[in-house]
């Protein structure tokens, strides 16, 4: 039975109308230094995709654009069952569905992942705003290039989506994914293994 309202956020694509379970296997650590998100499942890594964070760099400054570090976590996931390519403003769908690298296009598409903050220094992101989302600038993947959302393929972004479940920690770090401390332990234990320099 789904919460009063929830029905209507459904219909419209959204999960997460408050869960009952949260998702204690799948944890996902994003390396600013790296560009890449390391999806880890029951402390083991699974798979790499290439991702965008800010071009503006890292912090949690309501207006600063930037991409805020620490523990966060999947408070919503919008887009269930939407084409590839479709085109969210303020989280609806608008019914159009674009290419990747689509010319002077550069719109949230095909899924988002909603982030909550979990710490002090990360606690604006959900009211910033902050997800995890499809970009059709496929072609700047891979390097820092967003007003403060970490962006995936559209292909990428529903693969993830499809993987993962709400409550399920998020882990953005200024370490490269090959250093010390931020392989399958750090994201076992639900927390960083020192602090992210």
């Amino acid at each position: 039975m789904l919460p009063a309202g929830c029905g209507v956020l459904v219909a419209l694509g959204f999960t997460g109308c408050g869960y009952d379970r949260k998702d204690t296997h799948q944890k996902m650590i994003v390396s600013v230094r790296d560009q890449r998100l390391q999806l880890v499942r029951d402390g083991k890594p699974l798979k790499t995709y290439k991702v965008s964070t800010s071009k503006f760099g890292i912090g949690d400054r309501a207006g600063s654009n930037c991409t805020p570090l620490g523990r966060m976590e999947i408070s919503r996931k919008i887009g269930d069952r939407m084409p590839a390519g479709t085109v969210f403003k303020h989280r609806r769908p608008t019914g159009e569905v674009i290419r990747p690298n689509a010319p002077g296009r550069d719109p949230i598409v095909s899924r988002i992942l909603w982030l909550r903050g979990t710490e002090p220094n990360n606690r604006h992101a959900f009211a910033r705003c902050i997800y995890i989302h499809g970009t059709p600038e496929e072609r700047r993947l891979g390097t820092p290039a967003s007003y403060g959302c970490i962006r995936m393929s559209g292909r990428d972004v529903i693969d993830l989506y499809n993987r993962v479940g709400l409550g399920a920690d998020v882990f953005v770090i200024r370490r490269s994914l090959a250093t010390p401390h931020t392989g399958p332990s750090y994201a076992s234990r639900g927390r960083p293994s020192g602090r992210p320099r």
